[in-house]
C-alpha cells in the first residue's frame, strides 16, 4: 500500500507564532511532550489518551501539523506522526525544551 502525502510547512518556513498558538493548548503540549520523550519514533495518532472526542483528536493533529510541530504520515490503515525535532531545533533552538519544562 502507498503512503499518503499530507502538507506540511517546509522547515525554512515555520514561524514562531502559530508553534506557540498551537502550544497553547494543554492536550496539543502533552503529545509534543510525549513525542520529544522518543523523537526518533513515529507514534499511532490513536495511541494518544487525550480526553477528547475524535472530531477534536482531528483538529487538534492537524494544527500541530501545519504549525509544523510534527510530521504526520497516512499509511491508509493508520495516521501516523512524529516530532520534527531537527527542523525545530534547527530554527528555534531550545524552544520546544523550554514550553515542556514549563508544562
Amino acid at each position: 500500500m502507498v503512503d499518503s502525502e499530507l502538507v506540511h510547512p517546509r522547515a525554512d518556513d515555520l514561524e514562531v507564532g502559530p508553534i506557540l498558538l498551537a502550544l497553547a493548548d494543554a492536550n496539543r503540549r502533552r503529545v509534543v511532550a510525549e513525542l520529544a520523550e522518543r523523537p526518533d519514533e513515529e507514534r499511532l495518532c490513536a495511541s494518544f489518551d487525550l480526553p477528547v472526542g475524535k472530531s477534536s483528536r482531528t483538529r487538534h493533529w492537524r494544527v500541530l501539523r501545519e504549525a509544523g510541530l510534527v510530521y504526520q504520515r497516512d499509511a491508509g490503515n493508520g495516521l501516523y506522526m512524529r516530532l520534527r525535532k531537527e527542523d525545530l531545533d534547527r530554527r528555534f533552538p531550545g524552544l520546544i525544551q523550554a514550553v515542556i519544562a514549563a508544562s
